[in-house]
């Protein structure tokens, strides 16, 4: 973005040079410094400046100058930049004159001439006036704009997709904001078909994909090689841990994520029970740091979606949902899970229009002065009802048992009780939804009976389900879907395990494939377990290649 400008005014061109050098001294770095040799030329130069949307933050102008004088060009001059600071440079037969001018022309300041030395008599003025002039002043905004209304579903996933990749983005709501309706026409756009994305750059992306947009704002949609000695599958804090002990141990080491890192851990708002973190701290900032560490190390992070793994010889080859492969000697599956969809009518139909699964932290401030409403009893839901209290006028917790002391941290159970606008209510479930082109209204069962309630945000932190339907059918799962490996696969599967070895602790009933975190059958659902496994999986990873 241009700097902003200081306008020097004077007909007197020796004098003018000397305001000109003393403004480039203190202020050029942070300031554009034009000159004018008189009022008329100044209004050009303004005009100018104005269709070129380029700001002014100061005039200082000389009163004496013929045909106009400086008094009558910042009267001028403030119908065109009115937030501009004013300051008339007068000799000492014109300060009455400019103590008049104060309140006619709205003259913030004026100075005798001359004013050396500059570092007592001209810079401890201006430096004044142009602090005050930053504390009203909102440069224009230059980066990514997202214009699509609140209750799309597609629109929802645009801001989730950019706000879990920490890409900074403003949202333009052409129902609050008719502004973005102006926009869209300016550059040939439908304002029909939204959700729409701005770039600085003048190019758009009309109801984008996940893809188009990782590409566009510059993430790895494809991988560097075409071999790598341990691929992971998901950036949860398992899948991140690791990667940055694979890279940090010297193995070529690709990490897949089809969303953003720091799986479901990554969208909780604050974390308060992991080692080393005495005040907490966000899912965001952890994943953060984790991909940073990893990326450092040397992973590589690709955004991609894995549709299938095959084996081949002693290679795992896995194929991208866009069709590409990638070949490595060890994969890791760390998917992690999801929530469990809400069973109740019309939790499908307003899915992303007012019902959400997870924190969905980008729908916070949208919440401001209305009621929300949780369902769950754990540590994540806890943790959303704590960090919406922050901006909903009310946030009721929907409990289907009798309390939540068997499934949420006393340490969040002390803060739900603390905090004045959040009601936990125990034994209730939500039996239906209803509303137009969003959700409007939830029906309760309570231990009162039958309950309708007015309600436009609902989050849903119910049980986990991992999503493994798209591995191959020989790595053996339970009945819900959960990966066995280790002591349990013996156990539970053992006819499926053929090699004289047994298998490693973290290994699948497919030599070569292990599993982490969330995703594997009988792990401990923690963001420090996740991570803990992530990193001891490299370690058996070094026992699997040693084999080959």
């Amino acid at each position: 973005m241009p700097k902003p400008v200081l306008l020097a005014i004077d007909d007197d061109t020796s004098v003018l040079e000397a305001v000109v050098q003393d403004l480039r001294r203190h202020y050029g770095q942070d300031y554009r410094i034009v000159r004018a040799a008189s009022g008329a030329a100044a209004l050009d130069i303004c005009r100018q400046l104005h269709e070129r949307k380029d700001i002014v933050a100061l005039f200082l102008s000389d009163q004496r100058m013929p045909g106009m004088t400086g008094v009558d060009f910042l009267q001028q001059a403030l119908t065109i930049y009115p937030n501009a600071k004013r300051v008339l440079l007068t000799a000492y037969a014109d300060t009455e004159a400019a103590i008049r001018a104060i309140n006619s022309a709205k003259i913030h300041y004026y100075l005798n001439k001359p004013w050396d030395p500059p570092e007592e008599k001209l810079y401890p003025v201006l430096d004044d006036l142009l602090e005050s002039w930053k504390v009203g002043y909102k440069p224009p905004f230059e980066g990514i704009r997202v214009i699509g209304v609140r209750w799309s579903p597609m629109d929802h996933a645009v801001r989730d997709f950019l706000s879990r990749n920490r890409i900074p983005y403003q949202w333009l709501n052409p129902e609050t904001h008719p502004e973005a309706v102006a926009l869209l026409k300016e550059k040939g756009l439908d304002d029909t078909k939204l959700p729409v994305i701005l770039f600085g750059d003048n190019t758009a992306l009309v109801q984008p994909t996940s893809t188009a947009m990782a590409n566009k704002v510059g993430l790895r949609t494809q991988a560097q090689q075409e071999f790598y000695d341990v691929v992971v599958v998901g950036a949860g804090p398992a899948g991140l841990a690791a990667g940055v002990y694979g890279a940090s141990e010297g193995l070529r080491t690709l990490v897949i994520e089809a969303a953003a890192p720091g799986g479901q851990a990554g969208s909780s708002s604050k974390i308060e029970n992991y080692l080393g973190f005495p005040e907490g701290l966000s899912g965001e900032e952890l994943a953060k740091r984790a991909f940073l560490q990893a990326n450092r190390l040397g992973a590589e992070f690709l955004t991609q979606r894995v549709s299938s793994i095959r084996t081949e010889s002693q290679y795992r080859i896995l194929t991208m949902e866009d069709g590409h492969e990638v070949t490595c000697h060890v994969c890791l599956i760390a998917t992690g899970v999801d929530y469990c969809k809400l069973n109740v009518p019309g939790a499908d139909k307003f899915s992303g229009a007012g019902v959400y699964y997870g924190a969905a932290l980008t729908e916070a401030m949208s919440s401001r002065e209305e009621a929300v409403y949780i369902v769950g009893g754990a540590n994540s839901a806890g943790q959303a009802a704590m960090h919406f209290s922050r901006y909903a006028d009310h946030v009721h917790m929907i409990v289907r048992g009798k309390s939540l002391t068997s499934s949420m941290s006393k340490y969040l159970i002390d803060q739900i009780e603390a905090t004045p606008n959040i009601t936990v209510e125990t034994g209730t479930e939500i039996i239906g939804m209803s509303g137009d082109s969003h959700l409007e209204c939830l029906t309760l069962r309570t231990p009162r009976g039958e309950e309708a309630r007015a309600s436009s945000s609902l989050f849903i932190f119910i049980g986990a389900e991992p999503k493994t339907s798209w591995l191959p059918t020989e790595l053996c799962r339970d009945n819900k879907g959960f990966i066995l490996a280790g002591p349990d696969l013996k156990a539970q599967s053992p006819k499926s395990w053929t090699l004289e070895r047994d298998p490693y602790l973290l290994e699948t009933s497919v030599p070569g494939i292990f599993v982490a975190g969330d995703v594997r059958f009988n792990s401990v659902k923690r963001c420090a377990s996740a991570v803990g496994e992530g990193s001891i999986a490299i370690q058996f990873v070094h026992q699997y290649l040693a084999t080959l």
